[in-house]
């Protein structure tokens, strides 16, 4: 017998039926059930009996256009791998990126109902690996997409990182379509897979009249509905669950019911055909998110001045503090043109560093109150100001300008 291959094993009088797994310690067997999960068995006293040999399946390729219907919008599927298009692999026994982007649209005939599409794998990774120049070249192969006539563009990506891919590509892109990334936390070989019912909504809002960069997820961890989230306020926050992405500050652009494929909106968004096409793809990838924690050295600072880093966002407490003992190293930077961003560890709320006396010596040391922007999406945007604006000043006026709806004037209190 080989891994992959489906067996019957039977201990103690139970049978137990499912596809063999590698195991990590001797004298075990793993087998993943029907079900989905694996169960860890004693090899002693087992009868084992083969079901079927294993098969290796065929991919279908990394580009495929599907035959097209007659009045059905245009969509482009760009493949970055991530969950959503992962299987296990059976020689490992973990979940790895394995699909074609040509793959998922055959695995979910729901999607032809919505769209014509045309699917293309831009990385093949999963979504850890990430980094700026992967960001730019995504961004360059949406504009390409919809140039091409791409009425709409869907990303597959990876949960794990996918809030700042979002933000990234809301700096760099204005878009006059709809660039929906989508992902799911379960692979689509698992019964309680978000990926069919996550990649159907996103389909949906593809063809929509919402021309941002927004991310759609389960809403809830049942299949009622998901929700669309803006690119610069979303955030994962469950390691597990299907409905982990929440929006911050400010409730979801809408919501999409799975079985009536109705959108709600809620709040005001860009409009198909509002904006010409615009890319403005440089990041300087030489920026740095720090988290304060107490008792934490000064030093933190120096080493990334000294390692040459272009931008500093701190990740400081309640309304937006660090020790005092920091504000020398915040003044150092600021004096060679370094920027540093304050935000809060809080993640609901916005900074406000003018109540109490540290938050004001860091004011007058040169931080740059991050308002109400999310941590992450506070790096992604000095990536991008820092790689596009002329000088310090441009970049302090760049980080309080609202440009992707990543900063509010207020925020609600009920968020």
């Amino acid at each position: 017998m080989q891994l992959g291959d489906r067996i019957s094993v039977k201990r103690n009088g139970t049978s137990y039926e499912g596809v063999l797994m590698p195991s990590r310690r001797q004298g075990y067997l793993v087998i993943k059930l029907k079900n989905g999960y694996n169960i860890g068995l004693s090899a002693d006293e087992c009868e084992i009996q083969l079901l079927q040999k294993s098969q290796e399946s065929k991919p279908i390729g990394n580009i495929r256009t599907l035959q097209s219907r007659e009045g059905l919008p245009q969509v482009s599927i760009l493949s970055t791998g991530g969950t959503i298009a992962s299987k296990v692999d059976y020689r490992t026994g973990a979940v790895t990126s394995q699909f074609s982007a040509g793959e998922i649209i055959s695995a979910i005939p729901e999607l032809e109902e919505i769209a014509n599409y045309r699917a293309r794998v831009i990385y093949q990774i999963l979504s850890e690996n990430m980094r700026a120049e992967y960001w730019i070249k995504l961004a360059q192969s949406v504009a390409e997409e919809i140039r091409s006539g791409a009425e709409g563009v869907i990303i597959t990506h990876g949960t794990d990182t996918m809030m700042y891919t979002a933000a990234a590509l809301s700096f760099m892109l204005k878009t006059p379509v709809p660039v929906v990334i989508v992902g799911s936390q379960r692979s689509s070989d698992r019964p309680s897979s978000d990926a069919s019912m996550n990649a159907v909504c996103a389909a949906t809002v593809a063809i929509s009249d919402i021309a941002e960069v927004c991310v759609v997820m389960h809403g809830t961890t049942n299949d009622d509905y998901c929700s669309i989230h803006r690119g610069t306020r979303v955030r994962k926050m469950h390691t597990s669950r299907r409905d982990a992405f929440q929006s911050m500050n400010q409730p979801p652009l809408g919501k999409v019911d799975y079985l009536t494929r109705k959108i709600e909106t809620f709040r005001h968004y860009r409009r198909r055909g509002e904006v010409e096409l615009a890319v403005m793809d440089k990041l300087e990838s030489h920026c740095a998110l720090v988290k304060y924690t107490p008792g934490s050295s000064a030093e933190i600072l120096n080493y990334y001045i000294d390692k040459g880093y272009r931008g500093i966002v701190l990740e400081g407490t309640g309304l937006g503090h660090v020790a005092s003992d920091w504000i020398n190293g915040i003044k150092r930077a600021t004096d060679e043109n370094i920027p540093v961003v304050i935000t809060s560890q809080c993640l609901r709320g916005r900074i406000c560093d003018r109540v109490y006396d540290t938050g004001r010596y860091m004011l007058d040391a040169g931080a740059i109150e991050g308002e109400d922007l999310l941590p992450e999406t506070a790096l992604v945007k000095l990536m991008w100001a820092v790689a596009n604006a002329r000088d310090a000043q441009d970049v302090r006026t760049i980080m309080n300008t609202p440009l992707a709806g990543e900063i509010s004037h207020s925020t609600p209190i009920t968020v």
